[in-house]
């Protein structure tokens, strides 16, 4: 499996290494690193977790049209082509098919222990200071601006809405990443994820004291 783990790897990072809106390979090997540490702490299928954290925005929905079964598709090609056995070709499609999140108002669709651990990896490197970072690269890549006072987040969003309805990168805050906290799975996520949630209010405290609010 290490062979086939390096090859995937190689993949990936072919594909992902010029990537600009923060979906790059750097934050792919960083859910790796995360997702492996909780693992030693968890337990689960250390294969089935790294191959799945490598996988996990092999096409990511918001820049395949909306589509959020093409990222299975795609790793059971990659992992079919490796002459991986079914069942981890399997596991590791479905926890890339449930990893994304979906809008507030939307559960967490993750059944096994492996998908809650990348799922939580993937999550927290969406929020402290390197989720700042990549939340404002991904805006401006968009054409979002940075802020609006007149329009207020959304919350208890719908996947259509989340996803189709624009607004300002501080509205992202509010509608997903303040909110990652307490839908973390694992007691090590919880942890790493209160510490950077408090960043991030930190920083907003910051902000709109500049701002002038």
């Amino acid at each position: 499996m290490k062979e086939v783990i390096q090859v995937v790897e190689e993949k990936v990072k072919k594909k992902f290494e010029n990537e600009g809106t923060g979906h790059d390979w750097f934050h792919i090997d960083r859910v790796r690193r995360i997702a492996l540490a909780i693992q030693k702490k968890d337990g689960g299928d250390r294969d089935v977790i790294e191959l799945a954290a490598l996988l996990h925005d092999i096409s990511d929905h918001k820049f395949n049209g909306g589509d959020f079964n093409e990222g299975a598709r795609a790793t059971n090609q990659i992992i079919e082509s490796l002459n991986v056995n079914s069942k981890i070709r399997n596991e590791v499609a479905l926890i890339v098919k449930n990893v994304s999140y979906k809008g507030s108002g939307e559960e967490d669709l993750m059944p096994s222990l492996e998908g809650r651990i990348v799922q939580d990896a993937d999550r927290i490197d969406a929020i402290g200071a390197i989720g700042i970072a990549r939340t404002f690269a991904y805006g401006g890549s968009i054409g979002q601006p940075i802020y609006d006072p007149s329009v207020p987040p959304k919350l208890n969003q719908t996947t259509e809405s989340y996803i189709n309805e624009r607004t300002h990168t501080i509205n992202h805050f509010y509608e997903k990443l303040l909110l990652l906290e307490d839908r973390m799975h694992t007691d090590a996520g919880k942890k790493i994820a209160a510490e950077r949630s408090q960043f991030m209010k930190d920083f907003l405290d910051q902000f709109y004291r500049e701002w002038g609010e």
